[in-house]
């Protein structure tokens, strides 16, 4: 009872028409020989496996789960021979340079083919997802001889890598961390500790795994300016095993299919990536990949919830609706989506999973922009943005997951309760992306903290430029001015609140802290209205009888009636966040 069909049509949309990235392939000597046609070829094979091979296993992997044995994992059945596919299928070289193997290919793409891959099987995709920012990390940070060793079988696919940094004692506040590395006369080191809550630290898709892991040399000093970072193999050069244990994997609400490990390093060798003791300075390259995937979860989740909540809600009759579309025959019971309390929760679903694909594609494009643009000040400026914007898709988009996925269970009624129809499935999957990789709270703290009130401002000045840019350009088109007035409106309302918000910080220090969460939620949605007044402004460029062009507007017309309104609860809140929080 549970479907997923890649929507190809509005993520060609994107590309095309809100993104304009064809222009921008054209001047990049990058991507010069990369087309629309030809991008439309990659998405179409990435659907074909995504619905073809992976959402057949998505119910019955939850099903299964993992099974741990002796120090083995096993994986639901299907999953290593989906992964093989997926090697065979080229998709782990996608977005890897050419020159190290890869295809070379815009992480444009790869957002799309990472948002296809966890609709249609999140637990699946946790074993591939890390492996783009691990190969990010090790061209950046390793040391030549070990991107030569190991960065092919990433690129591959033959080694899944793995991120271990949680210990019993260390989540958020990785400084407490105790794994221990002990130099040797080779050049490597030995490390021993335990690491927990490490996605795919064991598992029968691959032979080797790769673990990157922060650990404490000797002489390291106290906290997070004393973590180096490790590339530890679960197998030597020779095939040998390497001091790496599973000694237990958790028995968890969701994502059951995906084995979430507790590591034991005895003595294991592994080689420094980057400078000792700035081991989360590479590490960060990695979770920035890690947090832009994660947010693609989220994206997923709502995708998928939308696409079954309304094939349900078309098939479901109860009651005659109070209105029916033009030309509807009155009978005893309409199908529920015609009523008014699930046309809401629909609209809902596809205003929020259209406008965040929007968004995210954008952060994925102006990743690529910060690398490949011909021009100096456009790559820093897309990468201060892309790094500005990073914390709110992480914290914004899981949540939206979370939410939504539950507002589509409410579509489904008590049927939703049950296994049978699988949206349950996808409450209990979403869940997770909301704390891991950073837990929400984190990203909010680093986004208010760090990225706006750090920089003085600078990189939420570059995101105003965007709202108003857009504003600008909606009020020049017909039937867009009703959009583009309320995102001037917003611009203005946000500069001044961040002005406020910097001068409360100075008198109360926890103030920030207080209102970290609502800022998020406020960018958030702010990011959602800059995704409607843009696509409602180029959906003008479709054909007078395509079907995308009015559902475009239709949509757009009720974020800005039913959901921009959230902006001004989440303004007052972020100013009423002035008054102290009791202890409890």
């Amino acid at each position: 009872m549970w479907s997923y069909q890649a929507p190809l049509r509005d993520m060609q949309f994107v590309l095309e028409h809100w993104l304009e990235a064809p222009e921008a392939w054209r001047r990049s000597p990058a991507f010069e020989a990369l087309d629309l046609p030809l991008a439309l070829q990659v998405l179409e094979q990435a659907a074909r496996f995504s619905q073809g091979v992976l959402a057949p296993l998505n119910a019955s992997g939850d099903r299964q789960g993992c099974r741990w044995a002796d120090g083995q994992v096993s994986t639901p059945e299907g999953f290593a021979e989906a992964y093989r596919a997926y090697v065979e299928g080229g998709w782990p070289a996608l977005a890897c340079a050419e020159a190290l193997g890869g295809q070379g290919l815009p992480q444009l793409l790869d957002a799309a083919l990472q948002e296809m891959l966890y609709a249609s099987n999140h637990a699946w995709a946790m074993y591939t997802g890390i492996a783009h920012g691990a190969y990010l990390c090790l061209k950046t940070h390793g040391a030549p001889w070990l991107q030569e060793r190991y960065l092919p079988a990433i690129i591959s696919g033959a080694s899944l890598p793995t991120m271990c940094l949680t210990e019993p004692q260390a989540g958020s506040d990785v400084g407490l961390l105790r794994c221990r590395a002990e130099p040797q006369a080779d050049g490597s080191y030995r490390l021993s500790g335990s690491k927990l809550f490490i996605s795919g630290g064991e598992h029968d898709l691959t032979d080797n795994i790769l673990h990157l892991v922060l650990a404490r040399l000797p002489d390291a000093p106290e906290g997070s300016r004393g973590i180096s970072l490790f590339l530890v193999p679960k197998r030597l050069e020779q095939g040998q095993d390497n001091g790496v244990r599973c000694d237990g994997i958790e028995h968890k609400m969701g994502i059951k299919g995906s084995a979430t490990c507790s590591l034991v390093f005895d003595a294991a060798q592994g080689w420094l990536v980057g400078e000792a003791n700035r081991g989360l300075a590479a590490m960060f390259v990695m979770m920035n990949s890690a947090r832009l995937h994660v947010g693609l979860q989220g994206l997923g989740h709502v995708e998928a919830a939308w696409q079954n909540a309304l094939a349900y809600a078309g098939e479901r009759q109860q009651m005659r609706a109070p209105l029916r579309p033009a030309g509807g025959a009155a009978q005893a019971a309409d199908p529920i989506r015609y009523h008014p309390a699930m046309r809401r929760v629909l609209l809902e679903l596809r205003a929020t999973s259209e406008g965040l694909r929007a968004i995210g594609y954008w952060v994925a494009h102006l990743l690529d922009q910060a690398e490949h643009h011909p021009e100096p000040l456009a790559r820093r400026q897309a990468d201060q943005l892309a790094q500005l914007l990073t914390p709110i898709i992480k914290a914004f988009f899981t949540e939206q997951g979370f939410r939504q996925a539950s507002n589509a269970l409410q579509v489904f009624g008590g049927y939703g309760y049950v296994a049978e129809f699988a949206i349950e499935q996808t409450l209990r999957d979403s869940r997770i992306a909301m704390i891991y990789e950073g837990s929400n709270e984190i990203q909010a703290n680093d986004l208010l903290l760090r990225k706006v009130l750090g920089d003085g401002g600078q990189g939420f000045a570059l995101l105003l430029e965007q709202l108003r840019d857009e504003a600008g350009q909606g009020a020049a088109v017909a039937g867009c001015a009703g959009f583009a007035r309320p995102l001037a409106d917003l611009a203005e309302a946000l500069q001044g609140l961040v002005g406020e918000v910097q001068q409360w910080a100075l008198e109360d220090a926890e103030y920030p802290y207080r209102a970290a969460g609502d800022f998020l939620a406020l960018c958030g949605l702010s990011l959602l209205a800059l995704a409607w007044a843009r696509a409602a402004r180029v959906s003008r460029n479709l054909p007078e009888g395509d079907p995308l062009r009015g559902a475009k507007l239709a949509t757009a017309g009720f974020f800005f009636s039913y959901l921009l309104p959230q902006v001004e609860q989440r303004m007052t809140a972020v100013r009423n966040a002035r008054a102290a929080l009791a202890f409890i």
